[in-house]
């Protein structure tokens, strides 16, 4: 399978897709993840290279941002399909609001897991986690753990949004633009925005030691039908600027985010080399947010 493919696989379960708080050091957060994960016991997580606590101490950045979308208790759940045969199944979900750093953050975990017919020729079985800082809605910690076929990797990266870098579990340090986010993080802080159509929002985005501009134009509004009900939406498209190099104008991403307070991702296509791939909104729940408006579904 080519890299974008790879890529837009895990876009479509981070972008339509935790139970231990008070962890006190990056190190104890990443065994916690490492016991947690589905896969724990493989021996290349006993492999990674722990951070070294001293070397990421942080301020408090400073950003505050309104958030009447999303909160502890979400849940969303997709069934991913590639034309029209479904090939598995995405969740995202915030369980818990846990400690890094001082810092309060929302613990995001979205799965991505082939159906068993598909995993006959290509097994996957996904798993990537972002720590949002609850009050400024950008990424201070990071993971992903693929199995795709015979393809394994576990990757970390720690951001120190006060400082602008970011630290991987290779130990690089890597200059990243103010509140930069990471693939996931970015769509949760996208939903906190307003949208107007004709309009876009612009997204610094940090990705395998790289940082990507990213462009969400909105097109337009309409409604639409999916397994978990009918929804008036806007529908948008994010787009790689240039500088993205091997990911600009490969594929074509759209979502369609809901028109109320939730800004819920019900459906997302992406047309790759070959057909498409599309997620699908099954089944959801809201989590606990202030200010409750009323769902557009019906």
């Amino acid at each position: 399978m080519k890299k974008i493919e790879k890529l837009l696989i895990i876009l479509v379960s981070s972008i339509l897709m935790t139970t231990a708080g008070g962890l006190k050091s990056e190190g104890q957060l990443f065994s916690q993840h490492l016991a947690d994960n589905v896969i724990a016991n493989s021996d290349s997580y006993q492999k990674l290279e722990k951070p070294a606590i001293d070397s990421l101490v942080s301020n408090n950045p400073g950003r505050k941002v309104y958030n009447k979308a999303f909160g502890v208790g979400e849940k969303l759940e997709y069934s991913v399909n590639y034309g029209f045969i479904n090939a598995g199944n995405a969740v995202m979900e915030i369980d818990t609001v846990i400690d890094i750093r001082g810092r309060k953050c929302f613990r995001v975990t979205s799965t991505a897991r082939s159906n068993k017919f598909f995993s006959t020729f290509y097994r996957v079985n996904d798993r990537v986690l972002s720590f949002i800082d609850v009050e400024g809605i950008y990424s201070l910690w990071f993971e992903k753990h693929l199995r795709e076929g015979n393809f394994k990797s576990d990757r970390w990266i720690s951001f120190l949004q006060d400082q602008n870098l970011a630290v991987n579990n290779k130990q690089d340090t890597l200059k990243v633009p103010e509140f930069v986010q990471d693939v996931l993080s970015a769509m949760y802080y996208i939903r906190t925005q307003p949208l107007e159509v004709g309009k876009s929002l612009l997204v610094d985005n940090h990705t395998d030691n790289k940082n990507y501009p990213l462009e969400v134009k909105i097109l337009r509004k309409e409604k639409i039908k999916v397994g978990a009900g009918k929804f008036e939406c806007f529908v948008v498209e994010p787009l790689l600027q240039e500088g993205a190099g091997v990911f600009q104008h490969k594929g074509k991403l759209t979502v369609w985010l809901t028109d109320d307070q939730h800004r819920l991702p019900v459906l997302m296509k992406s047309k790759i080399f070959v057909g498409s791939i599309s997620a699908e909104l099954e089944r959801y729940s809201v989590g606990k947010i202030e200010n409750q408006d009323e769902l557009s579904g019906n």
